[in-house]
């Protein structure tokens, strides 16, 4: 079963690093196989969280599982790489992720269980969000859009260091650079260290004496950056594009947070969108529907022409095949389906109404069978129990139910 990384690990989608890895160091602490006496379930919960834990910590892999989701993620997906898929990994690999980030002690107990790692991300900047608006032009064919921000960036005098020029940030005497105090303890599962942010440097491992004059020892100072934003064809409206790496600066040469784009996509009054399907409705007078027609379209990527057959009724759609959307992360499109609605004229010359006085006098009145028979095939479909045969007969474009345009 696909589950929902963020929802997995119990996190936002704008979740940050340290937020991400807090996440996983909680949840794989409760499930690990050692506290849980080889529970299968635990043990199964254990690799799951590992699984997410392992893409959403690596930006390419989290990046292209926002835009693709799972696609982007397992092998051979459009995020190029190999990656774990929940049918593949085992328990090592789960275990060795693990051990890697989160270590053994001296000891030989968990070590960095209770804190440790998070000081360096404390330093990370702050994520941008910005609005990005859209037609339904741009998203059939992608688009590039440029947005510019006001924000705070590195300050040029120190280089974003936060000290004065011809000093350097020293480093911190009580931490010896690292920007963590450990302490070892003794616990039920055996020997482990804790770790905590240092308290003189806050973290960051060195310290400022002679702050710069121009940023006040931050290493930041407000500015403003132009980025432009790729946007691939076929996204949805409130969908969001995340940048890495293109948010605010963290404090003296911290890392970057993230530029988060929400896009909001203009509804066309043309069409309905449905997915990847679009569908438009064509008014048709009473001679193109009675002798068939061909006629002009809109799509999203310009005009294309419909055969209207003879005897076309109101209600009928036609489908043309790949005129709908893109379909992201998939490729191919949808369909563009063409509802008809018979045009009545509501004002007529005096030409018209004796051609139409002439018409009623030789015309045959409308089948009554036939009508109900419609009006019940329409309240089966609407019920999902439409049979088969008519079916098969829409798809040939025959039976009254309108047709297929390639």
């Amino acid at each position: 079963m696909k589950q929902d990384f963020y929802a997995l690990l119990g996190v936002p989608r704008d979740a940050g690093e340290a937020d991400i890895k807090k996440a996983y160091r909680k949840l794989a602490m409760e499930c690990h196989p050692d506290r849980n006496n080889g529970d299968k379930a635990a043990e199964e919960k254990f690799k799951l969280v590992t699984e997410a834990y392992e893409v959403l910590r690596d930006p390419d892999k989290r990046a292209a599982y926002d835009r693709y989701g799972m696609a982007g993620v397992g092998r051979g997906g459009p995020g190029g790489g190999s990656g774990f898929s929940s049918m593949h990994v085992d328990l090592s690999e789960a275990l060795m992720v693990f051990m890697r980030d989160f270590g053994l002690g001296g000891g030989g107990g968990f070590e960095s269980l209770f804190g440790g790692g998070q000081s360096r991300d404390r330093r990370r900047g702050h994520d941008i969000k910005v609005g990005l608006k859209l037609t339904l032009a741009e998203v059939a064919t992608g688009t590039t859009k440029t947005v510019r921000i006001k924000s705070l960036e590195t300050c040029t005098e120190c280089a974003g260091s936060g000290a004065k020029t011809g000093t350097h940030p020293m480093q911190c005497g009580t931490c010896g650079g690292s920007g963590e105090v450990r302490r070892q303890a003794q616990s039920l599962f055996g020997q482990f260290l804790t770790v905590s942010p240092c308290p003189t440097c806050a973290g960051e491992g060195t310290v400022v004496h002679s702050p710069c004059a121009r940023c006040g020892g931050d290493g930041r100072v407000k500015g403003e950056k132009t980025i432009q934003i790729d946007v691939p064809a076929g996204v949805a409206d409130h969908h969001y594009l995340t940048l890495r790496g293109q948010g605010v600066p963290g404090p003296r040469n911290g890392p970057r947070g993230d530029l988060i784009a929400v896009l909001d996509i203009k509804e066309d009054a043309r069409f309905e969108r449905h997915g990847d399907d679009l569908v438009y409705d064509l008014g048709i007078t009473f001679g193109q529907a009675a002798l068939g027609a061909e006629v002009q379209v809109p799509t999203p990527f310009g005009q294309t022409m419909l055969r209207i057959e003879p005897g076309t009724q109101t209600g009928m759609a036609y489908r043309l095949r790949a005129k709908g959307l893109p379909r992201l992360g998939e490729g191919g499109h949808g369909d563009l389906h063409v509802r008809i609605h018979v045009w009545t004229p509501t004002k007529l010359s005096q030409e018209q109404r004796k051609l139409f006085e002439d018409l009623s006098e030789i015309e045959d009145q409308p089948p009554q069978e036939e009508g109900r028979s419609k009006f019940w095939e329409t309240i089966r479909r609407a019920l999902g129990l439409e049979e088969e045969a008519p079916r098969a007969r829409r798809r040939r474009g025959g039976g009254g139910g309108g047709g297929d345009e390639e």
